[in-house]
């Protein structure tokens, strides 16, 4: 199925498992593809099929593209009828009907951004540690990793309707990336791996065209450029489209006590056991009964969300380890307030919290945010209607 003609330059199509984009004139191609990766003016076609289902699935195809690239590449060519040897290949789990495509342009300048993605199993922040080490022998699993990674990968397709010099095309390729990355922070995706929030997956991949015609080629595409803005806009909304369809991650649902402590280790039952163990027996049965009502509260949210973002600038040596307790412990004393919806108590829940503001680490952080729930709600029923 023709999706959409971009440019004069390129056909977006769409079939069972696979969307491919047909070249129509030639175009400049860096990626990150395993076979015909790298930069290249060759190239008829660039395509992204999936390979499995997101979770509980190794498919023959998956197997294959791991093992061997250049026979993945072969089987899904001659099913669909593309010429192998000019295709370059991303490969994903993602559903290719949740696939977004957005257009920015300025001018006669035009940027695409065609991205499928799934970040619930496989988000991570770099740096994170690493699961595998690639000897000459292959991949070896790491001594210390519990579980091999889950599926999750964010693929980005990006064409260009003017010729980019091939500097800029290695730049368009970290603006992308810079854009992906900055569309996670403002859905706060966490990372599977760490107590950061991630920047990607461990097995995002891109590929970046520009149209060669004959038009002087453009040679920015940086932040300052007007290509880099119209790539950061692309990107970001295109990233942020395809993971509300695949994993129904919009801003609105990410407002939630439980997914910004979580990436600290715990979970719904984990808080509710937590803060039930600073109640009384009937309040903490209310607390449990009451969960979700607490947990999406818009104040209570930005409370918690503001004690998580200052335990990440003591983490990055923001402010100084002394400072901890009266800071931690006063940023807690808002969730409490937030909670019980008594402000005129912010200085006698302070004083309670500021002691156990003192510990570092995730521990300390959820012992103290839960701590401050629970302070709240003790509070909320206090007066009888």
């Amino acid at each position: 199925m023709l999706l959409e003609i971009l440019y004069d330059g390129v056909e977006l199509h769409r079939e069972d498992k696979i969307l491919f984009a047909k070249f129509l004139i030639p175009h400049r191609v860096v990626s990150t593809c395993r076979v015909a990766g790298g930069p290249r003016e060759d190239l008829s076609h660039i395509y992204n099929h999936q390979s499995c289902e997101p979770a509980g699935h190794m498919s023959n195809m998956t197997r294959i593209a791991i093992t061997d690239p250049l026979e993945y590449r072969k089987r899904i060519c001659d099913r669909h009828g593309l010429p192998a040897d000019t295709c370059a290949t991303l490969g994903t789990a993602a559903n290719m009907r949740n696939a977004c495509i957005e257009t920015r342009r300025f001018g006669d300048l035009g940027v695409t951004t065609v991205c499928t993605g799934g970040v619930e199993g496989n988000a991570g922040r770099v740096g994170d540690p690493a699961s595998v080490v690639e000897t000459e022998e292959g991949f070896e699993r790491l001594p210390l990793t519990d579980e091999p990674p889950v599926a999750g990968t964010i693929n980005m397709m990006i064409f260009i309707s003017r010729p980019l010099i091939p500097g800029a095309m290695t730049r368009a390729v970290v603006t992308a990336t810079e854009a992906k990355t900055a569309a996670l922070q403002e859905l706060c995706v966490n990372s599977r791996y760490s107590a950061g929030l991630a920047t990607g997956t461990g097995t995002d991949q891109i590929a970046v065209a520009s149209a060669l015609t004959d038009r002087k080629a453009l040679t920015s595409a940086g932040k300052h450029a007007k290509l880099g803005e119209l790539i950061g806009r692309s990107v970001k909304a295109a990233v942020k489209g395809t993971l509300g369809l695949q994993n129904n991650l919009t801003p609105s649902g990410q407002r939630s006590v439980k997914i910004h402590l979580e990436r600290f280790g715990i979970d719904r039952e984990g808080i509710i056991t937590a803060v039930r163990g600073y109640l009384p027996e009937d309040s903490g049965l209310l607390f449990r009964h009451s969960y979700s009502a607490v947990d999406g509260d818009p104040v209570t949210v930005a409370a918690v969300a503001a004690l998580v973002h200052l335990e990440d600038k003591f983490t990055w040596g923001i402010f100084p380890e002394t400072c901890r307790p009266e800071v931690m412990g006063a940023y807690a004393a808002q969730i409490a307030c937030s909670v019980s919806g008594d402000y005129t108590k912010m200085t006698a829940y302070r004083e309670k919290l500021v002691p156990n503001g003192a510990a570092a680490g995730a521990a300390g952080l959820l012992n103290l945010a839960c701590r401050a729930l629970a302070l709240g709600f003790a509070d909320k029923w206090e007066i009888e209607e």
